[in-house]
């Protein structure tokens, strides 16, 4: 199923909104979503920015943390 930009942004907005009020469930669209854990829903937004950043032509930002260990 294809959604169009506006649909993606309601819905990213409508999660957004219930994750700041720390609420697991939202209505989107006349349907009840709900989410067993905070995790769920920050995946569900990322995903929602990832469609998103597609659809406008341009790529998420990365953040390389590279790191070292030295065992002796």
């Amino acid at each position: 199923m294809a959604f169009t930009e506006e649909e993606l942004r309601q819905r990213l907005s409508a999660l957004q909104d219930a994750r700041w009020r720390g609420v697991r469930e939202t209505t989107i669209d006349g349907q009840r979503v709900g989410y067993a854990t905070d995790a769920e829903m920050a995946a569900a937004i990322r995903d929602l920015e990832t469609r998103l950043a597609r659809i406008e032509g341009r790529s998420r930002r990365r953040v390389l943390r590279p790191y070292a260990v030295k065992d002796l």
